[in-house]
């Protein structure tokens, strides 16, 4: 692979989680962890980038929103495939969680129009629906987080404590081979996990890319997950990992 082609798909991958590892970068390009090494100083210098211990961290513009606007424009049509078939699985009259994320915005949309319940702690979520008389919107408090539009903290963990789901729609920054869901936010993992105690069934949605994504954070294993919804071309082995732990698996 070619140092700029390199480069552009580090920038892609560090851009989208905010934070990744030099092993992860690794293991994704295909290179050497010493390649990267010296791809994220090249990139540091520049200022593209902020090397830290063992990997990388994204650096924010003045705007916050354009972080959340790059991750949306990412990988567009399979997000908006997983999206779709995710809406499917929703039945008029439930009530359902959506996560943060770009994906969970799109089935936000795909959800218009529906007799259901949405619970959310994504502001972005919240621009989609917020006009439709059709959708009871319910909004969990929380401290602002205004780079990817959400609310996160001990508040929005409490609220959810009085939540009953039929199912959370959850996002994450990567599925391991062993079927592990990671997130690169530490503030983010918590109440994912929140949310997975809030319903009745637990529904990843990832896009073919986050295989193995990125994220150092565990979010749970693949033995807590009923559903997961991605794209074809995602990483077979890994795919049969989730089925093995008894995750059914839905392809687009």
């Amino acid at each position: 692979m070619l140092q700029h082609v390199r480069h552009a798909q580090i920038m892609r991958r560090v851009r989208l989680a905010g934070a990744t590892s030099v092993r992860d970068l690794a293991a994704q390009l295909g290179v050497s962890p010493s390649t990267i090494r010296r791809d994220l100083e090249v990139l540091n210098r520049d200022g593209t980038l902020t090397r830290v211990r063992g990997g990388a961290l994204a650096n924010l513009d003045a705007d916050d929103g354009l972080a959340f606007a790059r991750a949306a424009s990412i990988d567009e049509q399979d997000k908006d495939a997983v999206a779709a078939r995710a809406a499917r699985l929703v039945r008029d009259g439930d009530v359902v969680l959506l996560d943060i994320g770009t994906t969970t915005v799109r089935l936000a949309r795909h959800l218009g129009g529906r007799r259901v319940t949405v619970v959310t702690s994504s502001l972005a979520v919240v621009d989609v629906l917020r006009a439709d008389p059709d959708v009871e919107l319910l909004l969990l408090g929380g401290m602002l987080r205004r780079t990817y539009h959400s609310l996160v903290g001990v508040l929005t963990e409490e609220a959810l404590r009085q939540v009953c789901a039929d199912r959370v729609f959850l996002s994450a920054s990567g599925v391991r081979p062993d079927g592990q869901v990671t997130d690169s936010t530490l503030a983010e993992v918590p109440l994912k996990r929140a949310m997975m105690a809030a319903a009745g069934e637990v529904v990843l949605l990832v896009d073919r890319h986050k295989f193995p994504g990125n994220g150092a954070l565990r979010v749970c294993g693949p033995e807590e997950l009923d559903v997961v919804v991605t794209n074809q071309g995602a990483d077979q082995a890994t795919l049969e990992a989730l089925a093995a732990a008894g995750a059914k698996v839905v392809l687009t």
